[in-house]
This record gives structure tokens, sequence and C-alpha cells, in this order.
């Protein structure tokens, strides 16, 4: 069909059992327009139809599933959607259809206008809104979203091109909700695109040369997308290609550093309650009368508790100055 992929390859690919006339539909999509939208290319491919078959469940579903929740409610009056400002059923209208879920009046309006730029003939969408569903519309949804219609309005291959795809996963959820499982689908559609079983992790990691652990993780990664560039010549050699994909790297507060508070609190109540103990002793024995050596053992334990509270007061801080660096 794409003369990349398969519908064998999506079969063994997929987590469940997919549903072959919306497998078939973005397969059709894929073979006729991939190429104007740039996914004629094994490593953007992968990526792409990771997010689609983890958001349609392996094609199975090509619409939301409507409640409505609280979420869907709020979709009629989401006039960042292009819906009106008034309850008048647009939310439920224009409800999220084909395998990436096109959502809202003004992204129905979108795609369509998209179908024509490109020298098709597409129902109104705005006045049938259902027609969406229907092929070569079915299909040609999620590659109008890959390529214009997500959030940036830019096409996603450019992070696909860098194997981002915690990324990719940002533009098309909002969020990383469910990233292991998107991940997972991205490496076992990469693995059939290789010609490997798509469990085949441990496999494909000694073939590479890496650490054979069955983890999927950065640098496992890395080799299946330098693997998938290997596919189209000349594709490494593309200045904004890479074949290490992009990790989030959290900023982290060194647990040392609380040690560190710690350690050095202590060191100072020790230091006081010694001292305390001292000046008390020595003042008993220069014959100093019972109320002065009472009220200096007395400011030496204040002093202690002082520390002693202060000493919480700053690991927690430091705790809380960790969580936000880190979080």
């Amino acid at each position: 069909m794409t003369g990349i992929i398969s519908p064998a390859q999506l079969r063994a690919a997929a987590k469940s059992r997919v549903n072959e006339a919306n497998m078939a539909s973005i397969l059709v999509a894929l073979d006729t327009y991939g190429a104007k939208v740039g996914l004629d290319r094994p490593h953007r491919l992968a990526q792409f139809l990771a997010q689609v078959m983890h958001e349609s469940g392996d094609f199975r579903y090509d619409r939301e599933i409507w409640g409505p929740t609280k979420a869907q409610a709020r979709y009629d009056t989401r006039t960042d959607l292009g819906n009106t400002p008034a309850a008048d059923g647009d939310g439920k209208k224009f409800m999220g259809r084909t395998a990436m879920q096109v959502t809202g009046r003004g992204n129905y309006v979108a795609f369509r206008d998209w179908c024509r730029s490109i020298g098709l003939d597409p129902p109104d969408f705005e006045k049938q809104p259902e027609m969406i569903n229907t092929d070569p519309w079915e299909g040609l949804g999620p590659l109008w979203y890959w390529h214009i219609g997500n959030p940036t309005g830019k096409s996603l291959n450019i992070l696909a091109d860098r194997g981002d795809v915690e990324t990719i996963t940002k533009r098309i959820n909002g969020g990383k909700t469910n990233f292991a499982d998107r991940v997972e689908r991205l490496t076992r559609i990469s693995l059939v695109l290789l010609g490997y079983h798509p469990g085949e992790v441990r496999t494909f990691q000694k073939a590479a040369g890496i650490e054979v652990d069955g983890d999927v993780g950065p640098e496992t990664r890395a080799a299946l997308q330098k693997a998938l560039l290997a596919m189209t010549p000349g594709e490494a050699a593309r200045p904004e290609v890479s074949a290490s994909p992009v990790v989030e790297e959290k900023p982290v507060l060194p647990p040392k550093v609380e040690k560190e508070v710690k350690t050095k609190a202590d060191r100072t109540s020790w230091l006081v309650a010694l001292g305390g103990s001292i000046g008390t002793t020595m003042t008993g024995l220069l014959g100093a009368q019972w109320q002065t050596v009472l009220a200096i053992g007395g400011v030496s334990l204040v002093a202690l508790a002082l520390i002693i509270l202060l000493r919480g007061q700053i690991v927690a801080a430091v705790r809380e100055i960790r969580a936000g660096v880190e979080g």
C-alpha cells in the first residue's frame, strides 16, 4: 500500500485486533498523499503510526465515545476550537472524529479548506461534520493533523526527524498521557519495519551492538532511529536529522545538599550542647550563684532547641526547593 508498510505488518505491530476498514482508510491515504506530507520515510511513518494506533486503539475507534464527560460538555462553548460561545450543541456536533480526533468547528473548516487546497472536492464538513468519517476523508484527517492541523500549525515531521516522541506526544495529547504505551507502539512498529517480530527488542539490541536488557530506553530508541534512517539513502546525512532521540532531562538538586544541611545542623547542635555543658559546669565550679548557673544552662537549652527547630525548617525548605526544581 504505502510501499513502506503493509496491512500484514500493521496487524503484527498492533497490540490488539485491528479494525480492517479504518486501517485500510489510513493506508490508502498514505499511499496516495503520504509523500505530499513527508510520510514516505520509515522513521517518520513509525512515529505517525505509533500515535495514530494509540489514539484509535489499533484503528478501532474513529470518533469520540460521547458521554458527555465534563470535558466534553465544555466543548460546546470553546471558542478556541472554533465553536460558538453559545450552548447550542457545537460540542457534540463537532466531536473528535477520525483516528487522530479532529475536534471543533474551526478544525473541521480548516481540514475542509486544506483538502480543497490539494485539489480535492470534500463535503462541507461545517454543514455535514459526520462526513469526515467517510472515505477518503477518514484516512486523510490524521495526515492533515500531522502535517499542519496540530496546535503549532507545523509539520510533526520536524520532531520525528529528531526522534522526539516526547514532544510529538505533547502536540497530539496536550500532555504525556499514556506515554509508555506510545513508546511501546513506536518500538513495535519500528521493529516490524526493520524486519523483526514486534517483541524482539533483545534480538535487535544484540544486532545493534548495544546492551541487551529488553528495555526501550534512550540508547535503544537511538539505535532504532538510526536503523530506520538507514532505510532511506542519504537521510541520516541531512543536518536536521538526528539518530539520538530527544530525552527530556529535568534539573536535579543533588541529594547531597540535603545531607550536608543535616550534617552541619547536627554538628552545630552538638557544639552548642557541648559548649553549654562546659559553660554551666565551669560557672558552677567557679562558685557562681545557683541562679546564674541555672540561667546559663537555660540559655544553652533554648539555643539548642532553636537550632533543632531551625534544622527541621531548613531541611523542609531544601526538600521543597528540590521538588520545585525537579517537578
